[in-house]
């Protein structure tokens, strides 16, 4: 038997439960992970039977309307979080991934191994520009995805550009310390276990927090990285997801990932990446198949898996 721990994947999904099941078999396959999966609300009737059963799967009760740019982005995360917490099982980390995501490389098990108490996630500097989501309270018709030139799109332009000129019409009146910094980044992470525990803890302790980012834009996209970075863990915060993303050009893409298709495969190889999103099969199921046959979570036998620790690059 080897005494590797566990780790411990939150997913958040909401369509194509053939191809979650594909993600989750590369996760858990050399029983090295357990899945925790969020299933959105309006979806739940219709997922929760395709989900694969298996004792290292959990499909969360509880569910909630998980919407872009919107509180419930964080909200999913806390309840993954919470689920995780409540099995009181040892896991080495927590890492948060979404439904239309794939390994693309093996051994991402050997590299936790060597990186134990690491916190990994992308980070960027705020500046004044996109402060502004922070200290606004965004209408809710705002905090929507729009791929076209929607009016509340329009209008949230509208919103940031008179910001922008100190005229802030819908202000955050949630205080925020002034020996608070601001932190900003991709929402998805891998965090150890203890740093999983702080959080819920922090924000048990502290309303404050979450009412400051309950009507703000894209909080997923803040609120555990400000969280962390102003907590003693800040020194093991390494800036990295492992995520290969291809971003939109056309201004109804901007702002949103696109689907790979095999066209992207040579990239994503390149790339030295351990996940990729977002996929679809629906779109190229080919690529996915490619993938989901030919990475996996740890590696080929337990034994390697101890003697065989990689270094960060």
């Amino acid at each position: 038997m080897t005494s590797t721990p566990r780790t411990a994947f939150i997913l958040q999904i909401h369509k194509n439960p053939d191809q979650v099941n594909k993600f989750i078999n590369q996760l858990i396959s050399e029983g090295h992970a357990d899945v925790f999966i969020h299933i959105d609300k309006r979806n739940k009737p219709n997922l929760s039977g395709e989900i694969l059963g298996n004792p290292n799967i959990r499909i969360l009760e509880n569910s909630i309307n998980c919407e872009w740019g919107d509180i419930s982005q964080v909200n999913t995360t806390i309840l993954l979080l919470r689920e995780v917490l409540a099995s009181k099982e040892k896991y080495d980390f927590v890492c948060l991934r979404s439904g239309q995501d794939l390994l693309v490389r093996d051994r991402f098990k050997d590299f936790l191994l060597d990186h134990k108490g690491k916190v990994f996630m992308t980070l960027r500097d705020v500046n004044k520009d996109n402060l502004g989501l922070m200290e606004i309270n965004w209408p809710k018709m705002t905090r929507k995805r729009y791929t076209t030139a929607h009016p509340y799109r329009i209008y949230r332009r509208i919103i940031q550009s008179l910001y922008r000129k100190g005229m802030n019409i819908f202000p955050n009146k949630n205080k925020w310390p002034d020996d608070y910094s601001l932190y900003n980044g991709s929402q998805w992470f891998s965090i150890p276990l203890e740093v999983a525990s702080y959080i819920i803890d922090f924000i048990d302790r502290n309303e404050w927090y979450y009412k400051f980012f309950e009507h703000t834009l894209c909080p997923d996209e803040w609120f555990f990285h400000t969280l962390i970075m102003n907590s003693h863990y800040k020194t093991r915060v390494v800036n990295a997801n492992f995520t290969f993303l291809k971003w939109g050009e056309k201004f109804s893409e901007r702002s949103s990932p696109q689907y790979l298709t095999n066209e992207d495969i040579k990239a994503i190889e390149e790339s030295g990446h351990y996940f990729a999103r977002k996929f679809d099969e629906d779109i190229d199921h080919s690529i996915v198949d490619y993938f989901a046959n030919k990475a996996k979570f740890g590696s080929s036998t337990l034994s390697e898996i101890d003697q065989d620790v990689r270094t960060l690059v």
